[in-house]
């Protein structure tokens, strides 16, 4: 049984993919007291509810992160927080920088803020490949996220909050999966778009990423950035599983997009321990008395956890095994 099991729970943007794939598992296998669902869509609330029926256990809060008064109303009587609220275009950031930085940077801080206020007992913010070594501005303003999350622990040295932070790559379901898209013009007929034939991705389930997120309560003292050990994939094989012999063509690599993911930089190895399902970095600086935990291998000095250069890779045929199961 998880330690969350039985309590109370809010989820910021808990109407995105994880956030409803995590409400299915919390209602199923966690006994909730209550999760609160705290987004700014009204629409996607009302489809939420469509989905869950009249579940007393859930309760729903129209807000937004970028406001601390609504946050804190919300937050009250909550024991442990999933940080899943961001805006996450690559491309759209590019063009309105100031909106990510409010909502990914300044509205994350109103929740570490907040939840220390509130007594929370323990946060896990997402956060994506893209924070690491990043090169668009969706990415910088994660890795700024991610940051503001371990320090978070300085903040609540002698309150009980803690704070960690969970960062995977592409979620297969998820809005925006290419998946869909494949099926779509394979269908019509029309040829597939690739950014680039060379390009390889992590690849995570959704019901995989909701069990690492829980899992990651259990395992956190507050100041980790966890990672799991998944595999990597093709593009090239991606679009053999999805809608094999169909024809492809390239559109080049799209402004602020990498050929590889990277989860983990060569900078970070001197605070990485292997498990065998996960990376665990740990913080720079821990003034709350983080203790490192137990059964962890050193990595290589200069190791770096990148999508082209992994041990674990999915074959065609494991993806369209994959890809059946989330259908």
């Amino acid at each position: 049984m998880s330690e969350i099991s039985g309590s109370s729970i809010l989820v910021t943007g808990a109407t995105g993919s994880f956030g409803k794939a995590f409400l299915n598992y919390a209602l199923t296998h966690l006994d909730p007291q209550r999760i609160v669902i705290f987004s700014r869509d009204e629409l996607k609330q009302y489809e939420v509810r469509q989905m869950f029926g009249d579940d007393k256990r859930l309760r729903f809060f129209l807000g937004d992160i970028r406001d601390r008064n609504r946050l804190s109303r919300a937050m009250h009587g909550v024991d442990y927080l999933i940080h899943a609220a961001a805006l996450k275009q690559v491309d759209t950031a590019e063009y309105n920088p100031s909106e990510f930085v409010a909502t990914n940077i300044n509205g994350s801080q109103n929740v570490i803020d907040v939840a220390i206020d509130a007594g929370v007992k323990k946060v896990v913010a997402l956060s994506t490949d893209k924070a690491s070594s990043p090169i668009n501005l969706y990415g910088a303003t994660k890795l700024v996220a991610d940051k503001s999350f371990i320090a978070g622990n300085h903040y609540a040295a002698t309150f009980p909050t803690r704070f960690s932070v969970v960062r995977y790559g592409n979620v297969m379901g998820s809005r925006g999966s290419v998946v869909p898209l494949f099926r779509k013009l394979a269908a019509e007929g029309k040829s597939l778009p690739i950014t680039d034939k060379r390009m390889t991705r992590f690849w995570i389930t959704l019901p995989q990423a909701v069990k690492f997120v829980v899992d990651s309560f259990d395992k956190m003292a507050g100041g980790e950035l966890f990672v799991p050990r998944i595999p990597s994939m093709r593009i090239m094989d991606l679009v053999e599983a999805v809608a094999p012999g169909s024809e492809t063509h390239e559109t080049g690599i799209r402004p602020g997009e990498k050929l590889h993911e990277e989860m983990i930089a060569s900078d970070d190895s001197r605070r990485t321990l292997r498990f065998p399902d996960r990376y665990v970095v740990q913080p720079v600086v821990a003034s709350w008395g983080y203790q490192s935990p137990e059964g962890g291998e050193d990595v290589a000095d200069g190791f770096n956890y990148r999508s082209d250069n992994n041990d674990l890779w999915l074959s065609i045929e494991d993806m369209r095994k994959l890809i059946d199961e989330e259908k």
